[in-house]
């Protein structure tokens, strides 16, 4: 994850880019929820598109800025 991004500040709505992992590409994702080591949401774009996931903070590769 970027070191710009402050986990304890991830807005509910925020879209973010996630890193490609195995056979995922790099997506776009949007943070409904912020735990103690990773996100909640929904992929938005990709083969994951519409689902719910939970991935690392490890995984944020960027803030998506349209």
């Amino acid at each position: 994850m970027p070191d710009s991004i402050d986990t304890a500040e991830l807005p509910d709505g925020l879209i973010v880019v996630l890193e490609a992992l195995d056979d995922i590409p790099e997506h776009l994702f949007r943070v409904t929820d912020v735990y103690e080591d990773c996100v909640g949401g929904y992929s938005l774009t990709g083969p994951l598109a519409g689902e719910y996931g939970e991935p690392e903070f490890s995984l944020i590769k960027a803030i998506h800025r349209p």
